[in-house]
């Protein structure tokens, strides 16, 4: 099965930007569509510094007000505006986000050519908060020192495929294709009844994408995210930290590893390290321990699902 997504890392540290990391902030691709989760300091740099283009991005999704998370937001809509962007974007926040964001961009951005479209989200709910034609995006309640949430992206079962040897051998019109897709059987000319499970063959199986934010480690997610393809959890310190994990409401890397295991998903990416962690490569040891289809998040990279 060819990939159908896949997430490019924009930013991948902490609070304090050190070690070369920029602030939390992905750029995920599927459907054919954008989404950018989480909008850190360096998030125009990192899209710049890669070539990446955002044609297709028309929603971001923020998961708490952490400065870390949200501060690279007012120059991005910003320079967009500086750019002639005319399509509106969508903003998917607690509305805090607004009262705090909106004031702002009457100042600096009075005459931006676009609209800014606020959608409120309750961090404390788990519900889907986005659907569109191909896919759906749920929100995931997470356990940390202010209201904040995940997000899992969820393709949309796509329809059955015809068989292209049905079609030649039956005759089969592009009126009755529509109706075969959709569940029906085909009545041939002469009156033969063709079932419909001899002219199709199952869609592929949708895949999903999962973005944990700040977090204490907490197993209320797992039935959530139980066998997605690929997820994000941030894993900001090592468990000889675990007790100043435990203060901050963060996970160590060996908890998002525990998570990824529980859950039965296909791979993990863990992030977010701590400015104090000078070789990410301690975090990747201690969760492949636990989970060995463990992934490294890194500015620049995109990983595919």
């Amino acid at each position: 099965m060819t990939n159908r997504g896949n997430v490019g890392i924009l930013g991948c540290g902490s609070a304090k930007p050190a070690n070369g990391h920029m602030q939390a902030s992905q750029l995920l691709t599927l459907c054919d569509k954008q989404f950018l989760i989480d909008c850190g300091e360096g998030v125009q740099t990192t899209l710049a510094h890669n070539g990446w283009r955002v044609a297709r991005l028309d929603n971001i999704f923020i998961s708490h007000l952490h400065g870390d998370h949200c501060f690279g937001l007012l120059g991005l809509l910003s320079t967009w505006g500086m750019l002639g962007r005319t399509r509106s974007i969508s903003v998917f926040a607690q509305p805090d986000l607004e009262k705090l964001l909106r004031p702002l961009l009457n100042y600096f951005c009075s005459d931006m050519p676009y609209e800014v479209h606020f959608e409120h989200i309750n961090p404390n709910h788990h519900e889907v908060v986005y659907s569109d034609r191909t896919l759906t995006v749920e929100s995931l309640p997470l356990k940390h020192k202010v209201p904040c949430c995940g997000f899992l992206f969820r393709e949309k079962q796509r329809l059955p495929h015809i068989l292209p040897e049905a079609i030649e051998r039956y005759g089969i019109s592009i009126a009755d294709i529509a109706k075969i897709k959709n569940g029906c059987d085909y009545t041939t000319s002469s009156g033969e009844v063709i079932p419909n499970a001899a002219l199709t063959r199952p869609a592929n199986k949708p895949v999903s994408y999962a973005y944990c934010s700040d977090t204490a480690y907490s197993e209320k997610i797992i039935p959530w995210i139980d066998g997605i393809d690929l997820l994000y959890h941030e894993a900001t310190y090592l468990n000889e930290n675990i007790d100043r994990a435990k203060r901050n409401m963060h996970s160590t890397a060996a908890q998002a590893a525990t998570i990824a295991k529980m859950a039965n998903v296909k791979q993990l990416i863990i992030g977010h390290y701590s400015s104090n962690i000078k070789d990410e490569n301690q975090l990747l040891a201690e969760a492949q321990q636990v989970f060995p289809n463990t992934l490294l998040a890194r500015e620049g990279q995109r990983y595919a699902f």
